[in-house]
């Protein structure tokens, strides 16, 4: 069984072994509380600023691109925050995950092990309803974080031009995980579309059954045999739909960082309507 995404009981069992991490505000943190033994990593403070995407070609201070923090900021955070590239690490937020999918995936992106990143299925909301919180701060020992460049290992990273060769390939699907109105304002050609919230069940806040999600991914052609390129605005909601893909165990994921922000910047075609 993949624990790609992992059910709050699996969370409860080892809050003494893992590195959780909520993504929320700090206010919501500190005034709403937390999980137990939580640390807090804004979703605001590991993004690139939207200045960055606009004024600097959607590069992060250290050249990177879409919407990457900059490999000395993210291990400043996560040194803080006492993790280390060791820990296995657990995230969440309010939002169903998709904020704490985007920390899961620059980690990765930066080197850590993706075996040792975890999304709590559900969220903050859903662990409340039936789990201990704390407003109590965690006790934090800060670490030395270290990262890799996205450039120099093996990710899921690919450009513009690799994106628009996956469009006219027969064994690649390109995946907008925008809403129905964004797609139809314009989309990549060739790219079907999945919201990426029809994977969420809104009354459990977390992931629907499996067998739900794989029937409304075959009806999209986004099937395990195909390579899948992901893409949406600025990268946020892909990283949702690619760790529910490593969830479903799909080989072969891309993930396009520039997303529609690079691509509408280097003034690429778009195709409108449904």
């Amino acid at each position: 069984m993949s624990e790609v995404v992992v059910p709050a009981a699996w969370v409860a069992d080892r809050r003494d072994e893992v590195a959780l991490v909520d993504v929320r505000d700090a206010w919501e943190f500190d005034g709403i509380g937390h999980v137990p033994n939580a640390v807090n990593i804004p979703f605001d403070s590991f993004r690139a600023g939207e200045h960055t995407a606009a004024d600097e070609g959607g590069d992060s201070d250290d050249g990177e691109t879409g919407m990457l923090p900059g490999g000395e900021a993210f291990a400043d955070l996560m040194g803080a925050a006492g993790i280390s590239r060791d820990d296995r690490i657990v995230a969440y937020d309010d939002h169903h995950g998709v904020f704490a999918a985007r920390l899961l995936v620059t980690a990765e992106l930066y080197g850590h092990d993706p075996a040792k990143l975890h999304l709590l299925d559900g969220d903050f909301s859903a662990w409340q309803r039936e789990r201990e919180t704390t407003s109590d701060a965690t006790d934090v020992e800060p670490t030395t974080y270290e990262v890799a460049d996205p450039t120099e290992i093996e990710t899921p990273l690919v450009d513009a031009d690799a994106v628009a060769a996956a469009a006219d390939d027969p064994d690649a699907v390109v995946v907008d995980t925008r809403e129905d109105w964004e797609y139809e304002e314009g989309h990549i050609p060739g790219a079907v579309r999945l919201d990426w919230r029809e994977l969420v069940d809104d009354e459990t806040r977390g992931l629907k059954p499996r067998d739900e999600m794989e029937t409304i991914l075959e009806s999209r052609g986004v099937t395990p045999e195909k390579r899948i390129v992901l893409y949406c605005n600025t990268a946020r909601r892909i990283s949702h739909t690619y760790t529910v893909l490593r969830h479903l165990g799909y080989p072969s994921l891309q993930f396009y960082e520039g997303s529609l922000t690079e691509w509408e910047r280097e003034g690429r075609p778009l195709e409108t309507g449904s």
